[in-house]
């Protein structure tokens, strides 16, 4: 059976004793559930949260990490230094980091790449623009980012892949792909990577959605069949709301 999550990513937002208290806040309420919990706090912010969270079952992830081992690049983080610090699991592809940094498919490729030679495990972002859903293009636009990135890596790889769909058009703006949306969307990925890899791949690989899911909505979203939970943006810096989401699961 394929794993529930709901992460938060908590971008560019927290500083240290913001990040203390939402992981004291957490760890205190979070209930008893199946789902994995995941936080994605600030570099500068991982190795406290990891150290907060100790003996809690809340897990913590990476926004974002270079494709090198080392060398000369300034301001990145690579794979050894997450690890190092008991980061396992690192964000890669979202779509900020595609819109305003300029990340490619290619680039994407050598990330995920340097992240499975580090066996991590990845939660990689994906999701049509607009105007891709205005004209009727958002279900190739999809397959072409999958296919780009991942169709590549052999079966047995997929283990350590989840997948997050971000619908582009809904991430920030108020706006919510609705739960029928999200099910037909999760179910073509579904379909895609059992085309393109194999049947066992597509039923056991979690897909999240990632597009502006709040206390209100998450219940429906999350009781579509395809749809194994969440990576939670805004409501992920308040602790009740990030609770309640979790909860709907």
């Amino acid at each position: 059976m394929r794993s529930q999550i709901v992460a938060g990513n908590w971008k560019m937002n927290k500083n240290l004793e913001e990040t203390e208290a939402l992981l004291s806040e957490l760890a205190a309420k979070l209930p008893d559930t199946q789902a994995e919990v995941i936080v994605a706090p600030t570099f500068v912010n991982l190795s406290t949260a990891v150290k907060e969270l100790d003996g809690s079952v809340i897990q913590v992830a990476a926004q974002n990490m270079h494709f090198a081992a080392n060398g000369a690049y300034t301001g990145e983080i690579s794979a050894d230094m997450l690890l190092n610090i008991g980061v396992d699991t690192v964000i890669l592809g979202h779509s900020e980091r595609r819109s305003l940094f300029g990340e490619d498919d290619q680039l994407l490729v050598q990330k995920v790449e340097a992240a499975l030679e580090k066996n991590m495990r990845i939660i990689f972002c994906f999701g049509e623009e607009l105007e891709d859903r205005k004209s009727d293009n958002h279900l190739a636009v999809v397959e072409r980012q999958l296919k780009n990135v991942l169709f590549g890596l052999s079966a047995d790889k997929w283990s350590k892949i989840v997948l997050a769909y971000e619908p582009v058009w809904a991430i920030g703006t108020g706006e919510t792909a609705s739960p029928e949306q999200a099910q037909e969307m999760h179910a073509f990925i579904r379909k895609t990577i059992a085309d393109a890899v194999n049947s066992g791949v597509a039923e056991n690989v979690t897909i999240l959605y990632g597009g502006s899911v709040k206390p209100a909505n998450a219940k429906d979203i999350f009781s579509k069949p395809d749809v194994d939970g969440g990576l939670i943006g805004g409501a992920s810096l308040k602790s009740d709301d990030f609770i309640d989401i979790v909860k709907a699961i």
